[in-house]
């Protein structure tokens, strides 16, 4: 099912009321010209003003259906916005950074597009009872005088022709819009990420230029829209009146000829109005192109497949890693190694030799395009997700801590793992302490990482940290070391730039251009003159 189909169905509950309460007003608006038709007969040739109430009760039926429809609609559209939101947040944190959206465009996505999709399943209703008016103004224009009848049916033709092309017009420029939309939103997102970085080298013009060099084609797009509906609009203002006239000269002849009344000429000009209102049709077609151009941004995002787990369990262990002909794309190619259990190995290698690509893949933030990833003897995707990050934990150079306090973004048991990690003492400075906001707790690189490690201390079978402590003083990093050393019972897997981390490892793992070079301890392979260059 497309993703516009599924949003429009998530509607379901509200569609009915939103269909009754359009059916109900759109029967009144057809049967109002008529009844006031017979109302100015009665006025001409004399008659009950029975007429004259029942087109006030219409006109209070109308009213009442514009407001139902008002309220079911925002309701509708609203909680659907709230489902579709949450869902596409959800399936973005499933799929992880496999999504390969830009920042700026996803919150696009998230934020604006999903509230146009939301309309999908009110547009589709709206686009239905739309057709009432002018089949309706057709057969009762036919029952007053078939040839009233016809001179309608001609203009209708042509008013359809114009819908057509209107609506697929406004579909594909509002998907441009909206992709040249969510391109700029990317930019502005990376340069509000690196301010800090952008005012020190002084480049705010350059970059400036940099996230708005799309305006002038946003700016193009937003004409074509203009054009777009204005020709509609041109259009409709010569086919309107066309039928108008058509309805209204064909109505004279037959008054003329007595085979209709002047309350009943009048109604067919009503008619022929309602029917051939290209005003009121317009915006509902363009609310569903508007829509299907957002599912459709929303769909690519649902169409990323999320990462799957399976419901197996680690039997007993200490985090026995083994690779067996791992390929990631081109940045690994035919990975395999063993590191046994409750030991710890250093990956080296010079820069783009494929480092963090291996520690993604063991933490399984990435999926090998071949080969196996087994932890205790069981591949990581045959585990269940619960018991996946229970046994791993992950720690980055550059961590992003999330939560509402610094306690929080620590994890479970965030004292113990602070004082593990040499993060305590600077957390109990903070005016509350580990309940401190994140957002009013400064930090250094180093202090950074060192919650970091601590949101990942918990880890039960294997702790991978990519260059986590490179920010971290060489004495903290030495303690932070023997505290791994002495907590055991588990893998270390530690991306490394720096020597003495290689020294105290007790392998260390050599990558080369994507490959294993080689792998022993740090003694075995200092004897190699290409291994000792990768530490400068």
């Amino acid at each position: 099912m497309s993703a516009f189909g599924e949003i429009a169905r998530k509607a379901g509950g509200w569609l009915p009321l939103i269909g009754a309460s359009a059916l109900l007003g759109t029967l009144g608006a057809l049967a109002l010209p008529m009844v006031l038709g017979r109302a100015v007969d009665s006025i001409v040739y004399g008659g009950t003003p029975v007429w004259l109430w029942l087109a006030a009760g219409l006109v209070l039926l109308g009213i009442a259906s514009d407001l139902v429809d008002a309220f079911a609609g925002t309701a509708c559209v609203a909680g659907t916005t709230a489902w579709l939101r949450n869902r596409l947040v959800r399936h973005v944190l499933t799929a992880g950074h496999r999504h390969g959206f830009a920042t700026g465009d996803l919150v696009s996505r998230v934020s604006g597009n999903s509230a146009e999709a939301a309309n999908a399943g009110p547009a589709l209703v709206t686009v239905w009872t739309s057709v009432l008016p002018p089949v309706g103004s057709l057969f009762l224009l036919a029952y007053l005088d078939i040839w009233l009848a016809v001179a309608f049916l001609g203009g209708v033709a042509l008013v359809g022709v114009v819908l057509r092309l209107f609506t697929v017009r406004t579909a594909s420029v509002v998907t441009a819009y909206l992709t040249v939309q969510g391109r700029i939103a990317a930019r502005l997102s990376e340069s509000l990420a690196g301010l800090r970085t952008i005012a020190a080298a002084g480049t705010a013009d350059r970059e400036e230029r940099r996230v708005l060099t799309q305006l002038p084609e946003l700016h193009e797009q937003g004409m074509r829209s203009w054009r777009v509906l204005s020709g509609a609009a041109a259009q409709g203002a010569v086919v309107g009146p066309l039928v108008l006239v058509a309805v209204l000269g064909t109505g004279g002849w037959a008054l003329y000829e007595g085979r209709v009344t002047p309350g009943e000429l009048f109604a067919a000009g009503q008619y022929a109005m309602l029917g051939a209102g290209l005003g009121s049709l317009t915006s509902v077609f363009g609310r569903l192109a508007r829509a299907r151009a957002g599912a459709t941004r929303v769909g690519e995002v649902l169409a990323v497949p999320p990462v799957s787990y399976g419901d197996g369990a680690l039997p007993w262990g200490q985090g026995r890693l083994a690779f067996c002909g791992v390929s990631v794309d081109a940045l690994l190619t035919d990975v395999t190694f063993t590191v046994p259990g409750g030991t710890s190995v250093a990956v080296v290698g010079r820069s783009g030799a494929g480092k963090s690509v291996l520690a993604e893949v063991a933490a399984r933030l990435r999926d090998p395009s071949a080969g196996t990833v087994l932890l205790d003897g069981v591949p990581l995707s045959s585990l269940s997700h619960n018991e996946l990050r229970t046994a791993v934990g992950v720690a980055f150079e550059r961590p992003k801590l999330v939560g509402a306090t610094v306690g929080a973004a620590i994890g479970t048991r965030p004292e113990e793992a602070a004082r593990a990690t040499y993060a305590h003492e600077f957390v109990s400075r903070l005016p509350s302490g580990y309940d401190t906001p994140l957002s009013s707790a400064p930090m250094s690189g180093g202090e950074l990482q060192r919650l970091g490690l601590a949101r990942a201390w918990g880890a039960t079978r294997l702790l991978v940290l990519d260059d986590a402590t490179s920010s971290v003083d060489m004495v903290t990093e030495l303690r932070i070391s023997r505290a791994m050393i002495e907590a055991g019972g588990r893998t270390r897997l530690v991306v490394t730039h720096r020597l003495s981390t290689a020294v105290r490892a007790d392998l260390v793992l050599w990558l080369e251009s994507g490959r294993v070079r080689a792998m022993g301890t740090h003694e075995e392979l200092w004897a190699h003159r290409d291994y000792r260059e990768v530490f400068g």
